[in-house]
């Protein structure tokens, strides 16, 4: 079954406990740990996700909002594409997490709610979080930028990106493999492939500098061009502003993308002429749940492709 490239909707979780997470620091060079007391950090926390919540459905996106709870403690809930995506076919996916306190953000009822609240047909779980007890960790749109028309998925190589588990992913979903070596300016292996890139239906954000090796930069442009998409390249600085981190929704007819303001302030005349030629930009302010959790607005929007119960996926 065919998939458009961009959702229109897109389940969020609203924090409860949100903090630094001391196990995601390890791998996660965006992330700061000297955060300020918890409750001031989840009032900031709670303002920023509410008002870029309420910009993506005043754009005419669907939003879904489902509440985090207070125990398991899980300060990571607010990204939730790290554990699910969602297939037009009616698929779920859940995926293993390298750090042991994220696990818990898989919630069952969630997915049974996207049906009994919010009208969508559920037709299959896919569970890989079995890899986790081999060690073998892939954290689904973090790990994975899917090119859904095409079916490529890119990857970068990391301690939360295994190559048999991507694998596994394309054989179960029919997709094909990029895998790449993607480093920052310091040499750390990315821990994400969606910070360092976004793919919309026509264009890609991509920081090509930190694909260090010149035939896997190669492989990934050929890529990108014979499938039609314009690159827009960011630099490093523009990559550490979460410039990489955005995502194209779709609002009728109409693509939206999805960014931080930070991001957005980092970006050039030239890059945000060649984007609005693609998509309408939204922004809003998240840094305190960019400094502290480390992801931005990619990492906090799971889209929603699964089919509605009427049979209108629009």
């Amino acid at each position: 079954m065919k998939e458009p490239q961009s959702a229109p909707a897109v389940m969020m979780v609203r924090p409860l406990r949100f903090t630094a997470n001391p196990l995601t620091a390890l791998s996660n060079a965006f992330q700061e740990e000297d955060a300020p007391a918890p409750e001031k950090l989840l009032d900031t926390a709670h303002a920023e996700f509410d008002q870029l919540a309420e910009k993506l459905a005043a754009a005419g996106v669907r939003v879904c909002v489902f509440e985090d709870i207070a125990e398991p403690e899980t300060p990571d809930a607010v990204f939730p594409n790290n554990w699910i995506t969602t297939h037009v076919d009616g698929t779920v996916a859940v995926y293993p997490m390298l750090a042991a306190n994220r696990r818990t953000e898989r919630r069952p009822e969630f997915i049974e709610r996207l049906a009994s609240e919010h009208g969508f047909r559920v037709n299959t779980v896919v569970d890989f979080s079995r890899w986790e007890r081999y060690g073998r960790i892939l954290e689904g749109t973090g790990s994975m930028i899917l090119d859904r028309v095409n079916r490529i998925a890119y990857a970068c190589r990391s301690a939360r990106t295994d190559a048999e588990v991507l694998d596994d992913f394309c054989r179960r979903f029919g997709y094909r493999p990029m895998l790449f070596d993607a480093v920052d300016r310091n040499g750390q292996a990315i821990y994400h492939t969606n910070v360092m890139m976004a793919l919309g239906g026509s264009f890609a954000v991509i920081c090509l500098a930190s694909i260090r090796d010149p035939e896997e930069r190669q492989a990934v442009v050929a890529s990108l061009q014979a499938t039609g998409h314009e690159i827009v390249e960011i630099d490093f600085t523009q990559l550490e502003n979460f410039a990489g981190n955005m995502l194209e929704l779709r609002a009728g007819e109409r693509s939206i993308l999805a960014m931080s303001q930070r991001a957005h302030e980092s970006l050039d005349a030239g890059q945000l002429a060649a984007l609005r030629c693609h998509a309408d930009l939204v922004s809003s302010p998240i840094n305190t749940l960019e400094d502290y959790g480390g992801g931005s607005v990619r990492c906090m929007l799971a889209e929603l492709y699964l089919p509605l119960e009427t049979g209108d996926d629009d």
